[in-house]
């Protein structure tokens, strides 16, 4: 058997298999992006990803069985050229039951390791209610950001997020 059959195909799924997997494709990521509906106008939402090419649809579809929870979808459907599925939980109860525990007891031996425990962090502070104070999101704002190559591939920046939480609370309490 092949080296890229034993990938597409593991039969057992091992534990360290995923931890392993998640090292090379997985990504754990705080979404954050405006939205006016919410408090302080900040929507943050916590994701657990694994992209793979659809070649490999089998093996996130293992993976998503072994955890119990989460979808696979395609990953940017908007672009024809992009072939590649991710795997994605982003259920609270989901990440604070299953993916966060997992995690714990599998540890990742790279510098994904220091991003889950950012992670594990905040996903716990918005479980606390944290997110519901403008403290509270400054500070997850800050720290999610020194995740992933400190959010180098961010499409806002840390400081616009910032200002725009000041101006937003300036505004608000100017009307009320």
């Amino acid at each position: 058997m092949s080296a890229d059959n034993q990938q597409e195909r593991p039969k057992n799924i091992n534990p360290w298999y995923i931890t392993g997997f998640v090292e090379g494709e997985g990504t754990f990521h705080i979404a954050i992006y405006r939205d006016p509906k919410m408090k302080y106008g900040i929507k943050i939402i916590p994701e657990f990803h694994i992209n793979q090419s659809y070649l490999r649809q089998e093996t996130l579809q293992q993976i998503k069985t072994y955890f119990k929870c989460g979808y696979i979808k395609h990953n940017h459907k908007t672009n024809d050229r992009d072939d590649t599925l991710v795997y994605v939980v982003r259920n609270r109860n989901d990440l604070m039951q299953k993916i966060i525990p997992f995690f714990e007891k599998y540890p990742m031996l790279s510098k994904k390791q220091e991003s889950f425990l950012i992670f594990k962090q905040i996903v716990w502070w918005l479980d606390q209610g944290k997110h519901t104070t403008k403290t509270g999101v400054k500070k997850i704002i800050k720290l999610s950001y020194q995740m992933n190559n400190s959010g180098k591939n961010r499409k806002i920046r840390k400081e616009d997020l910032l200002d725009f939480l000041e101006s937003s609370e300036t505004i608000r309490q100017k009307c009320a």
